[in-house]
């Protein structure tokens, strides 16, 4: 990839990270890190990758995007602005009674939330469904879903990856966020799900490693998935939870903290000084 190119996507990953921070702080609730740690790679899903169009968020021929792990919506929203689906201002009402950025995706009332999701497990399931319209319909649209690696404890995911490998989803993309932690810990210690890769092939599965930080690794990982016939791909992005935020990173105490009002300006400084 372009340096330039490169420069310009970690500049709005830059942004989406400050925008996660500051939706967080003023709900005094939410899930940062988790959605620090997918910050890169919604990114690059919403500037490089993704056909789709913020003037017509319900426009028929678009690629889709299920958050399956939905409590990380605050990457989702941040994204959505900046991509323009609809004002940044709106970010710091997250959780608000009178907002419509929910405390997890709701796809009735937010412009470009393609699936309501939340409750863990379900968002894969939903976009398997997404990815076996396209196919029956004879469209061209891709659909991908981010899965959190704690999340994959769940049985319906691997109930939803043997859908869709037995219907050959070569249009679909499972990304797993592998940040290693969940909210009660290491996903080792909780209910280890891993190795994942070797699950993954086993089901099915076309499946890429990449780092979830860098975007040559993440072109490389989306080139391959788009390349695949014949079955579906998986991507699994190794990530840092908390990832820009030195005090929140590799830490699962910053699962679902939001930060105060003196962590909220250290974290901001410390991001504005890589920009």
């Amino acid at each position: 990839m372009e340096q330039t190119k490169k420069c310009a996507l970690a500049a709005k990953a830059a942004q989406i990270r400050l925008d996660i921070l500051e939706e967080v702080h003023a709900a005094k609730s939410g899930h940062p890190g988790g959605s620090l740690s997918i910050a890169d790679v919604m990114t690059y899903l919403y500037f490089e990758e993704m056909k789709v169009n913020p003037a017509d968020p319900k426009w028929e021929d678009r690629d889709r995007l299920v958050l399956s792990k939905g409590h990380t919506a605050p990457a989702l929203y941040a994204t959505l602005a900046e991509r323009g689906y609809f004002d940044r201002s709106e970010l710091a009402k997250l959780r608000k009674i009178d907002s419509f950025l929910q405390g997890h995706p709701d796809m009735k009332h937010t412009p470009g939330v393609d699936m309501t999701t939340g409750s863990l497990g379900l968002g894969i399931s939903a976009a398997c469904g997404m990815a076996l319209a396209a196919k029956i319909d004879g469209k061209d649209y891709r659909t991908y879903t981010i899965v959190g690696d704690g999340e994959s404890e769940e049985g319906q995911v691997w109930e939803a990856c043997m859908f869709a490998a037995h219907y050959k989803l070569d249009n679909l993309c499972v990304i797993i966020d592998w940040n290693g932690l969940q909210i009660d810990g290491k996903i080792t210690d909780v209910m280890n799900p891993t190795p994942h890769d070797k699950k993954l092939e086993a089901f099915g599965f076309n499946v890429v490693m990449a780092d979830a930080h860098d975007f040559d690794s993440l072109e490389a990982a989306f080139n391959n998935a788009k390349a695949c016939k014949g079955k579906p791909s998986a991507i699994i992005v190794k990530s840092v939870k908390g990832k820009g935020v030195s005090f929140m990173e590799n830490q699962a105490s910053w699962h679902g903290t939001a930060p105060n009002d003196e962590q909220y300006a250290a974290a901001v400084a410390e991001i504005k000084a890589t920009m």
